[in-house]
């Protein structure tokens, strides 16, 4: 019986993956249905967030979309899918891991799934739609379009990171 509870206790945060994953599709299908590609469907704050309709062909700050269809499906599907099983199983195996790190693990699983979906079944590419003012830092006027599938994996791999570096291995913050 312990053993089922703790399995249990340690496939639980995998709800969030797919929380993650149908927030992430439901967004994009929004903006796909509403938002014509290469355009802006809203603006707030000015021109600080704008809502737009981009498509992305290779992965973080597009980088890769001129690699042939086939490198590019092996590279950003089957690599990503590859990597995003090994994270699952390591956050469902690993017994030193806090709930913390299980839930940042399982939002890190959920963010790749929804830009893999993306991937398989929208030839156009992955749909961006978060454009954020950067006000020139790092010599950018915006950054680069993003999406929340995008967002999820950066804010659960900087709450991964933070983890370590301030919980000690019983667990405990230090």
């Amino acid at each position: 019986m312990h053993l089922k509870r703790e399995t249990r206790e340690r496939a639980t945060p995998f709800i969030l993956s797919l929380l993650i994953i149908a927030l992430d599709q439901a967004a994009k299908a929004v903006v796909v249905a509403t938002i014509e590609p290469y355009s802006v469907g809203f603006a707030l704050g000015g021109d600080f967030l704008r809502i737009i309709h981009v498509r992305n062909l290779g992965i973080a700050f597009s980088m890769g979309t001129g690699l042939p269809e086939g490198v590019r499906h092996l590279l950003f599907i089957l690599v990503p899918l590859a990597v995003m099983a090994v994270v699952a199983v390591f956050a469902l195996r690993a017994a030193d891991l806090t709930k913390l790190q299980r839930w940042a693990l399982a939002g890190i699983v959920g963010g790749g799934l929804g830009n893999i979906v993306d991937r398989i079944f929208r030839p156009d590419g992955v749909v961006d739609f978060i454009d954020v003012k950067f006000y020139g830092l790092f010599g950018l006027d915006r950054w680069p379009t993003f999406n929340v599938a995008d967002s999820s994996v950066v804010v659960c791999g900087i709450l991964l990171i933070i983890s370590f570096l301030i919980i000690d291995k019983s667990g405990v913050s230090t």
